[in-house]
């Protein structure tokens, strides 16, 4: 696809997080907005993926593992979108007895996605293990995962930072979503992670940095990341730089909108700012 293409469906994506959100008045569209471009990129652009028929296992084909799972409205758009299920579904998100929950499970069997991300800093673990089974099985695809940069107040993140530089796990890229923000206010003041390139590079990563609401930065990046730097003996991290509610100003740089909707005037205002490209849901 060329970059207007993919700005279109970004616009799009974004509409749907903002009515997903505001119908069931609960969720995170502030995250959501912010990985947008990232996640449309990715599966429309970089991932050798295959929606239909999907395999859990995914041999044979790039994989994905949204780490920072509450940012699902986001996951689930592009999933329906890229074509692995109805576009309609996205009208139950967060109902009773709905696939798409607020954080991603698995025990619906929601074609796309392959773990629960409910509890935040486990996903860069399994994404290890996925692109060390591939590599076990001479399967030369790619595992991609993408992370909250609050999310890497968690512990475990660390080690499997760790493990992943001394196994050499050169098939796996992780993107970490550098906003500035989280639950209760900037990450700075809740628990500084800062400098995270130079920790990065002190584990043994490559570390590329881009502006992840740049669509053509993202592609480019994204490229370089897959085609100039894996496979060589070394994990691959890419600090992506975004607006937490990219897309809609009165939503965009606050942690007041990680974790809430709108009201029926904002939801106008919103859908006033983003333009309807493909059609709503």
């Amino acid at each position: 696809m060329d970059l207007q293409e993919l700005k279109n469906i970004a616009s799009q994506v974004r509409r749907d997080i903002v009515r997903m959100v505001h119908a069931c008045q609960s969720g995170h569209p502030g995250g959501s907005l912010g990985c947008t471009d990232f996640m449309v990129a990715l599966y429309f652009q970089i991932m050798k993926h295959n929606p239909q028929p999907f395999s859990i296992d995914g041999k044979g084909e790039d994989i994905f593992f949204l780490s920072n799972g509450h940012i699902s409205p986001v996951f689930y758009s592009v999933l329906a979108r890229s074509g692995y299920f109805p576009l309609k579904e996205l009208a139950t998100f967060r109902n009773i007895n709905s696939r798409l929950q607020g954080h991603p499970t698995t025990h619906e069997g929601l074609p796309g996605v392959r773990i629960a991300s409910g509890s935040l800093g486990q996903g860069l673990s399994v994404a290890c293990g996925a692109a060390l089974t591939k590599k076990m099985n001479g399967d030369d695809r790619i595992v991609y995962s993408l992370h909250g940069d609050g999310e890497l107040q968690e512990g475990q993140n660390w080690e499997a930072i760790m493990f992943a530089a001394h196994h050499k796990i050169d098939n796996l890229i992780a993107t970490v979503d550098v906003n500035g923000q989280q639950i209760d206010g900037a990450t700075r003041n809740v628990m500084n992670i800062e400098p995270l390139k130079e920790k990065f590079l002190a584990f043994g990563w490559d570390v590329l940095e881009m502006d992840g609401n740049n669509m053509e930065e993202v592609v480019n990046t994204l490229q370089n990341a897959k085609d100039k730097h894996c496979g060589k003996g070394k994990p691959v991290c890419v600090l992506m730089r975004t607006v937490m509610g990219k897309g809609v100003d009165f939503m965009e740089g606050t942690h007041e909108w990680h974790g809430i909707a709108p009201s029926d005037k904002q939801l106008a205002l919103a859908q006033e700012q983003l333009q309807e490209t493909l059609g709503d849901y």
